[in-house]
C-alpha cells in the first residue's frame, strides 16, 4: 500500500493527474533559495529558458552570468566563483554538461571540493525528437564516479524544487539531473526529501522496486498493477539521491522482500542499477534485475514512444517483476 507518511499526490493514478517538467521546479527552487542567500549566483550556457534559469536572471541580473556556448568555461568560471565564496548554480543541457566538460568538472570542481551546483537539463530519452546526440544517458555514471560529488535525480517538479533548495545549503559539489518533458507530479509539499535517505513510497513484501527520476511514477503504477492483477505486493523506493546511495534503506527492503528490480532513464552500466547492485553485493545479495538503457544510444521519437521502445513503462516493469519472482522462488 502507499505509505500515508509520504503524503503522495492523491490524484496520482488519475488520468487527469497534473503534469509539469521537473526543470520548472528547479527554476522555482533556485529563485526561492536566492531570495534567502545573496551569495547564490547563476551561470548558463545560452539556455536560460530551457534550463529555467531565466526567472533568476530576470530577478537578479547582477548575480547572473551568461557564459555563452562554452560549457568548459561554464564550470571553470563557476569553480572560481565558488572558491571566492559564492554558491554558483551552473546550467546547460546534460549532453554538454557534464557530457562535454567532465574533465573540467573533475579537476576544477571536485579536486578542489569547490561548492558548485551543476544542473544538467534535458537528460534521458524523454528529450524526444532531438535524438541520440541530445539524449544524455551516461551522466549518472559519469557523475557518480567523481569523488565529493552528490548526484540527485528528482522524480517530479516538486522534488526538484526541494532538491534545489537543499543543495543551496550544502558546501560540496552536486549534480542535479533534470528532464525536458512534463511528467506526473508524484509528491507534494509534505513529502519528505533528504540527501541521506531514500523514501519508501509504497510498502510491500514480495519484491522491491528502486527507481529514480521519471521512472518512479512508472514503478508506482507497476506496483498497483501487480497488486490488482497478480496479488503481488511490491515495495517502491524513490532513490532520488543516487549518490550517496541510502544502502541501509535499500538493503533492509531487500532483506524483507528477497528480490530487487531497479528502473532508471539512463544507462544501467554505472547508473542507479549499478549503485544498487554494488550495495546488495556488499551487504545482502538477492536476485536483481536492472531496467534501463542497455548499452544503446537514444533515438528520435515522442517521449511516450521512446519510453515504450526502451522498456521503461509500467507494463514492462510488471513483466520484469514477474520474471524476477520466478528467480526468487
Amino acid at each position: 500500500m502507499i505509505d500515508p507518511q509520504q503524503h503522495l499526490n492523491p490524484e496520482l493514478f488519475s488520468p487527469e493527474v497534473k503534469q509539469e517538467p521537473n526543470r520548472h521546479g528547479f527554476g522555482r527552487g533556485l529563485l526561492a533559495a536566492a531570495h534567502k542567500n545573496k551569495d547564490i549566483v547563476a551561470l548558463c550556457a545560452d539556455l536560460t529558458e530551457s534550463t529555467r534559469i531565466m526567472e533568476f536572471a530576470h530577478s537578479y541580473p547582477e548575480r547572473y552570468v551568461e557564459i555563452g556556448i562554452g560549457e568548459q568555461n561554464l564550470v571553470t568560471v563557476g569553480a572560481g566563483m565558488a572558491l571566492a565564496g559564492k554558491i554558483p548554480f551552473v546550467a546547460s543541457y546534460a549532453a554538454f554538461s557534464p557530457g562535454r566538460n567532465w574533465e573540467q568538472i573533475r579537476t576544477t570542481i571536485c579536486l578542489n571540493q569547490a561548492n558548485v551546483k551543476i544542473v544538467g537539463a534535458h537528460a534521458g530519452v524523454s528529450v524526444g525528437p532531438d535524438g541520440a546526440t541530445h539524449q544524455m544517458l551516461e551522466d549518472i555514471a559519469l557523475m557518480r564516479v567523481l569523488p565529493h560529488m552528490t548526484v540527485i535525480v528528482p522524480c517530479d517538479s516538486v522534488e526538484a524544487e526541494k532538491a534545489t533548495m537543499t543543495i543551496a545549503h550544502t558546501t560540496t559539489p552536486a549534480y542535479l539531473r533534470l528532464a525536458r518533458e512534463k511528467s506526473p507530479i508524484v509528491t507534494t509539499d509534505k513529502t519528505p526529501f533528504s540527501l541521506s535517505k531514500a523514501q519508501v513510497l509504497r510498502t510491500g513484501k514480495d519484491l522491491t522496486i528502486v527507481a529514480c527520476g521519471l521512472t518512479v511514477y512508472q514503478a508506482l503504477v507497476a506496483a498497483e498493477t501487480l497488486a490488482a492483477k497478480y496479488d503481488v505486493e511490491a515495495e517502491v523506493i524513490n532513490a532520488a539521491v543516487v549518490k550517496p546511495l541510502d544502502a541501509i534503506t535499500i538493503t533492509a527492503s531487500a532483506h524483507k522482500t528477497g528480490a530487487v528490480l531497479t528502473a532508471e532513464e539512463a544507462q544501467i552500466a554505472g547508473g542507479l542499477g549499478g549503485a544498487v547492485a554494488e550495495a546488495l553485493a556488499d551487504h545482502h545479495p538477492v536476485p536483481l534485475k536492472r531496467v534501463g538503457i542497455l548499452d544503446h544510444f537514444g533515438e528520435s521519437g515522442t517521449p511516450d514512444e521512446l519510453f515504450e521502445h526502451f522498456g521503461l513503462t509500467a507494463s514492462h516493469l510488471v513483466k520484469h517483476a514477474l520474471e524476477l519472482l520466478k528467480r526468487k522462488k
